[in-house]
Formats: structure tokens, C-alpha cells, sequence
């Protein structure tokens, strides 16, 4: 039976660097397969774009998400949020055991600001209850966020078992910090890097992390080891730096 689990949360920022100047997709991509993630919880996945994938190439034929997952992680799945004339984005979820079922919800608050949670329900080997992974990409406003915080704690309540291993993680946009104490005094959660460090990750912007945006928060699990993966070399990559933690089933 696996009990430790390794997991990742990255924001791609739709494959491309800061500001749009360089299609960064297959670095990306090497750089998720050296930490070798059990499960990768990523943003802005840009499964569909007509425009890039004329500029930019070689574009994926089969769009993002199944690009990274390819050879290394045999399930994923894709929640599509953000929809416009040339192609979509949204959550994805890259996963080392089988994805049983798959349930994408749009929680946008308002309609200038398209926003979802992807909620997978995995087949771990041994453990007798399904893991629940939710990624999520949060609004830019806190009564926005705050509404989409609300919209996830009663999906929650009313599909995640109380005794059900839980993850949830991506990028929540709250330098404010409120997330951490709605999801523990609601939900009963601990956010990774807060519960080893005292603070969640500084992830933003990733080569000289400032903004503390991005967050892994668990429920049925001890944590063993978390990790910021930022720096120089970012401002070839992604916005957002990668947060990786070691969980240990309970």
C-alpha cells in the first residue's frame, strides 16, 4: 500500500512566459516530469487557441493538458472555464492512478471573470477510500474570491465524505491571506507550507517570489516535506512559481 504521496500545484500561465513572450510549454513540462509528482494540480491550461497555435510552435495537436501528462501520468483530466472565439481554458489534472470520476463546476462570481473548480475522485491502491483532488484558480477580487470560497465549501459539505482524504490546491490570488482561515475553520484543512513554515509559499512572481497566491491545503494526511520552486530561471518558464509537498496518509 502507498501511503506517502507526492503532489504539485503550478499555475502554466497558458504555456507562455510573463507577458506572453515566449511559448514555454515543453520546458514546462520537463521541469513537472523531474519532480516527479504523483499528482499535478495545474491553471490556466490552454487546451484550444487558434491564433497561438499558428504562432507559436510546435503547439500541441491534442491541446495542453494531454501534452503534459503524456508517458508519465496515465490519467488527467481537463475542465474547461474560460471560453472565447479562438479556443477555452481552465484546470487540469495530471494523475499516476486512475481518475474514476470527474466533475468540473463553474463558481465565477461575476461575468467579466470566468473561474472553476475541477473536483477528481482517485483510486489510490490500498487506501479503501477514494482520494478527492480539487484544483481551483480563485478571482482577482477578495469579495469575489469570497463567494467562490463559499461556493466550494457547500460542494464540499455535500460531496466529499468527512472522513474522505482531501486536496485541495492551485492558485488562489489571496495575498490577504483569508483563505487559510475560512477553509480551517470550515472546512478543518491545513495549508502545506503554513503548517511547516507558519506562512503559505511566497509564489509571485516566480523568479523572485514576493505574493503569497498559490496554496496546497490537505485533510487525512501528515505532512513530511514542502517545497517552493522559484528563481532566475522561472523568467524562462511561468509566472507562478511550483509548490511541491510529501503527504503521508493518515
Amino acid at each position: 500500500m502507498q501511503l506517502t504521496l507526492h503532489v504539485a500545484t503550478f499555475n502554466i500561465h497558458k504555456g507562455l512566459t510573463s507577458f506572453n513572450a515566449r511559448f514555454s510549454l515543453h520546458e514546462q513540462r520537463e521541469l513537472l516530469r523531474k519532480l516527479q509528482a504523483d499528482i499535478v494540480f495545474l491553471q490556466e491550461v490552454r487546451d484550444e487557441h487558434a491564433k497561438h497555435n499558428k504562432r507559436f510552435s510546435p503547439w500541441p495537436e491534442n491541446g495542453q493538458a494531454e501534452f503534459l501528462a503524456d508517458a508519465v501520468w496515465p490519467d488527467y483530466a481537463y475542465g474547461k472555464n474560460s471560453v472565447y472565439p479562438a479556443g477555452h481554458h481552465g484546470n487540469a489534472l495530471l494523475s499516476k492512478f486512475p481518475i474514476v470520476n470527474t466533475v468540473n463546476r463553474d463558481i465565477s462570481a461575476h461575468s467579466s471573470e470566468q473561474r472553476g473548480m475541477l473536483h477528481c475522485e482517485i483510486e489510490v491502491p490500498g487506501w479503501g477510500k477514494n482520494l478527492h483532488c480539487i484544483c481551483v484558480h480563485l478571482g482577482l477580487f477578495a469579495r469575489w474570491r469570497r463567494q467562490q470560497m463559499v461556493s466550494l465549501q457547500h460542494y464540499i459539505e455535500q460531496h466529499v465524505a468527512a472522513d474522505a482524504p482531501l486536496i485541495i490546491a492551485g492558485d488562489f490570488n489571496d495575498w490577504g491571506m483569508s483563505a487559510g482561515r475560512f477553509f480551517a475553520e470550515t472546512l478543518h484543512l491545513r495549508e502545506v507550507f503554513e503548517h511547516s513554515h507558519g506562512k503559505p509559499a511566497q509564489s509571485f512572481p516566480s523568479w523572485l517570489p514576493v505574493l503569497r497566491l498559490d496554496r496546497i491545503y490537505t485533510r487525512g494526511f501528515n505532512i513530511r516535506h514542502v517545497q517552493v520552486h522559484s528563481g532566475p530561471h522561472f523568467a524562462k518558464l511561468s509566472d507562478h512559481a511550483v509548490l511541491t509537498a510529501t503527504l503521508v496518509r493518515q
